[in-house]
């Protein structure tokens, strides 16, 4: 619209081409960018911050707990297949470029309850120094039509923002759990699972944004949800053996200071 000047959409009034302050990069004024007008003028003054659900913003975590590695006990290939998929990406993003090869996207960790997925995201999470995004697949399933698709979008609006990020996805099966005919409830899911197969498609991992997502029931997962591009790594986390209860119980014991 030339060098001070934008298109500028107003509800409910319509679309105006409006002057921008001086003080302002016009270079900021991107698609879709929120900004405000001066009543008298219309001159676009201000750019305001990207419009986020107050129930999004409370799944980002500030600062990460002080998790690591050496708080997990008989994981050690888990450890170091999540440090292949997550952690090298975001640490050295120019060995897959030298390499030419695309980097990994996102991980699904599966395996019985209370056998080490979450702890291990939060420590990769510190180790990698990113911002710590968790949400419950229950959280967004949601009664009301477009709610949890929404909620989805927003949420990668702000990891983008947020980056480098790690969003941490439990409960998976919650809205990925394979579709089926049928409606009202179901078809909210399935349109809540859609609009994450859309992000997942939509963000290139070298905008250092990384997807954990973690599941008590694989079985039921949806095939499209789990195809390479998407997810690039299946990690296995069993019920632990005779032979791994001692590096467990001696990491619980350093936990509490010997």
């Amino acid at each position: 619209m030339g060098k001070s000047k934008v298109l500028v959409k107003v509800n409910p009034e319509g679309k105006y081409v409006v002057d921008v302050d001086k003080a302002i990069d016009i270079a900021k004024c991107t698609p879709n960018t929120r900004v405000a007008l001066r009543n008298d003028s219309y001159v676009l003054h201000k750019i305001l911050p990207t419009k986020v659900d107050p129930l999004v913003s409370l799944m980002k975590v500030e600062k990460v707990p002080d998790s690591t590695y050496d708080m997990i006990g008989g994981l050690d290939k888990q450890i170091r297949e999540i440090k292949e998929v997550i952690e090298l990406p975001i640490k050295h993003p120019e060995l897959f470029d030298a390499l030419g090869v695309a980097q990994p996207k996102g991980v699904l960790l599966y395996g019985p309850p209370g056998t080490g997925k979450t702890l291990l995201a939060r420590a990769v999470a510190h180790h990698t120094d990113c911002t710590f995004i968790r949400v419950s697949g229950a959280e967004l399933v949601q009664k009301y039509i477009g709610e949890g698709s929404r909620m989805v979008r927003e949420l990668f609006v702000m990891a983008r923002e947020a980056s480098p990020s790690i969003i941490f996805m439990d409960e998976i099966d919650s809205i990925g759990s394979s579709r089926m005919e049928g409606g009202g409830g179901d078809s909210e899911v399935q349109r809540t699972m859609l609009e994450l197969l859309n992000q997942l498609d939509g963000f290139e991992p070298a905008q250092n944004i990384k997807v954990i997502m973690a599941t008590n029931r694989i079985d039921i997962l949806d095939a499209a949800l789990l195809r390479p591009g998407r997810i690039d790594r299946k990690i296995e986390f069993p019920n632990p053996t005779e032979g791994v209860s001692e590096p467990r119980c001696r990491a619980l014991k350093s936990g509490r200071g010997g």
